[in-house]
């Protein structure tokens, strides 16, 4: 399973650069299937304390996973939505549909 995780977009107070709120993706492939989990991350007024033209991805990302987002268990989760997707428990569908 390889895992990506990346920042979308960033939203920034035009007065100063600084930056509210993160987009963030996590995404993972196996195989033919794949699965991704998307959410944001927010700040209050003075952090962080970094200008938008000088941040990395890697460096908002620090700040998303420092924010309270659990990386371990995000990982865990598309682990499991890969799993279901490979092995499903779960089906639709009536007994009588043409095969």
């Amino acid at each position: 399973m390889n895992i990506i995780w990346t920042i979308s977009t960033l939203d920034r107070r035009t007065s100063d650069g600084f930056v509210t709120t993160a987009h963030w993706q996590a995404s993972a492939v196996d195989g033919e299937h794949s699965a991704a989990i998307y959410a944001t991350c927010s700040w209050p007024e003075g952090q962080p304390t970094v200008p938008y033209d000088s941040l990395t991805q890697e460096q908002v990302l620090s700040w998303v996973w420092a924010s309270g987002v659990d990386k371990d268990a995000t990982e865990a989760a598309l682990a499991a939505m890969l799993a279901e997707k490979e092995a499903p428990t779960q089906a639709s569908g009536v007994p009588w549909a043409a095969a």
